[in-house]
């Protein structure tokens, strides 16, 4: 994505999507409940401590990019934010549950992610969720997800996603060939 999203963008956009389907009573969100959804401190690594002053601006550049959308429902005078990242991507649920969770919750293993994405949007087997890595990885005119290298001593390779550029620990001489190749 080109300029990448910042970390405070990625992870507005992260909680809203998350939001969407773990708490659908109370989404789309007001500017009270997603500095709120932003700091949790489950699911989130790295933990935020993010105030209005923070995430005002991120909501300003999303919704200039087409990935939020600012509603006022009737009756209410409470302006809330809904996320249109697979609208404007073309994303289904299995691939914004994915991409949800690496947002969140940072680089992680396929297992983890079987795991993590089943509150959000579970799939039937962990072949089903390397399938949606797979498209996530191949995707044109730009990937949204990359495989990064194996770290000594571990036993599965991880994968992030690229809303925020390339992830910082990925060995600049392997960032590019990782997003497609298996280690």
């Amino acid at each position: 994505m080109h300029p990448p999203l910042t970390d405070i963008e990625v992870r507005v956009l992260g909680s809203l999507l998350e939001k969407e389907v773990t708490t659908p009573d109370n989404y789309p969100l007001s500017l009270n409940a997603l500095p709120a959804a932003c700091n949790q401190r489950t699911s989130r690594d790295p933990i935020m401590r993010l105030g209005e002053d923070a995430v005002i601006p991120a909501t300003i550049a999303l919704h200039r990019r087409g990935l939020l959308r600012q509603i006022q429902p009737a009756g209410s005078r409470v302006t809330k934010y809904e996320h249109l990242l697979g609208e404007e991507m073309e994303l289904g649920g299995r691939e914004l549950a994915a991409l949800g969770v690496l947002m969140l919750r940072g680089p992680q293993t396929p297992g983890e992610l079987f795991a993590r994405t089943a509150r959000i949007e579970p799939f039937a087997d962990l072949a089903g969720l390397e399938g949606v890595l797979e498209s996530l990885m191949a995707r044109e005119p730009e990937p949204l997800v990359a495989r990064l290298p194996r770290r000594a001593g571990q036993k599965e390779a991880r994968h992030a996603h690229l809303l925020g550029g390339e992830p910082q620990d990925v060995p600049e001489d392997a960032s590019v060939l990782s997003r497609r190749a298996a280690p």
